[in-house]
């Protein structure tokens, strides 16, 4: 049995170009004791694994020579594990690789009767559905009428964010880089206005679209979007800080908010937040996702690049904001 994964081969300095990685294939021995093997079907790209090619920081750090670490979806191919039966669909840590051999520790049984695998890493994700839902109902708690905000408004959390405060009584404004993404949230998934980044004044935009501020910013990129919504925050707002994409890069040279004295103008509050500092609404997040996904009622939509060798070029691809919605690798 031949396994295929991404390994990093140097660690990027500024933009992660696919020259920091290699794909290689390994040939896997007989199956040890207390191991599973898992075809890997789905790998998830996700903007946080920038920061995981450090060496150091928050999160766990890929090593030299080491796959990269990724959540991904797939089933069970060989089980060494009583209770995990070959054809199993699962969840958990795989990495950018095409076979995982993994504990039963690192997995999670999933059910594919209704949603398809894929589902699991989108709307249902840790990272990105289930994130949002946290965000927006234990962190940012948007009330009726309020004007939330919502930054890289057209990702996978972002969507999904925004969807969530529509439900509770928002008045959602996205904002998102181009027309195709701004088009697809005010069109698609009912936000009530999109502000285009790339072509657009944001604060002039902000003020024409918010008079009297707004209530709540759910940030997922940081940087000279971040300062213009905090110079048009109203009295008392909530600024969530779920995320930093513009910084990634260069976690060692973070630009930080030039505008956050507007905080204490407005006796207003900043809060950050991940969705395992809540571990006991996560199956409450999980739960409501899935009915709505199941219904009809939430969107979430992917972008899929075929084939594993496509792994490095998908981070890429992420950090240019080419994807709409969650994007995923195809790994078989």
């Amino acid at each position: 049995m031949e396994n295929t994964r991404v390994i990093l081969k140097r660690r990027p300095v500024g933009e992660a170009t696919s020259d920091c990685f290699a794909v290689e294939s390994e040939i896997l021995g007989a199956l040890p004791p207390g191991k599973l093997r898992v075809g890997v079907e789905y790998i998830s790209v996700d903007a946080g694994t920038r920061t995981m090619l450090r060496g150091e920081g928050f999160h766990m750090q890929v090593g030299i020579g080491e796959p990269i670490l990724a959540g991904g979806v797939g089933r069970i191919l060989e089980s060494n594990v009583e209770g995990w039966e070959p054809g199993q669909a699962v969840r958990g840590g795989l990495c950018a690789q095409t076979i995982a051999t993994v504990s039963p520790e690192q997995l999670e049984k999933i059910e594919e009767t209704h949603l398809p695998l894929s589902a699991w890493l989108g709307v249902l994700g840790g990272s990105t559905g289930v994130t949002a839902w946290i965000g927006v109902r234990r962190v940012a708690k948007p009330g009726p009428g309020e004007v939330f905000v919502v930054s890289a408004a057209a990702g996978a959390v972002g969507s999904i964010a925004g969807q969530i405060a529509k439900r509770d009584g928002a008045s959602v404004i996205g904002i998102a880089g181009g027309q195709r993404k701004t088009d697809y949230l005010t069109n698609e998934l009912g936000f009530d206005a999109a502000i285009d980044y790339k072509s657009e004044d944001m604060g002039a935009r902000l003020k024409e679209l918010a008079p009297e501020g707004v209530n709540v910013f759910f940030d997922n990129v940081g940087g000279a979007v971040l300062d213009a919504v905090l110079d048009n925050i109203a009295m008392r707002s909530r600024v969530v800080i779920c995320g930093a994409v513009s910084q990634y890069d260069d976690m060692d040279n973070v630009s930080g908010p030039s505008m956050y004295l507007r905080l204490a103008e407005r006796q207003s509050i900043m809060e950050g937040f991940a969705y395992f500092h809540f571990p006991e609404s996560i199956p409450e997040a999980t739960r409501e996702l899935k009915d709505w996904a199941m219904e009809g009622s939430i969107a979430m939509p992917e972008e899929i690049l075929d084939g594993i060798d496509r792994y490095p070029d998908a981070l890429q691809f992420m950090f240019q904001g080419g994807n709409l919605g969650k994007l995923l690798v195809k790994a078989h």
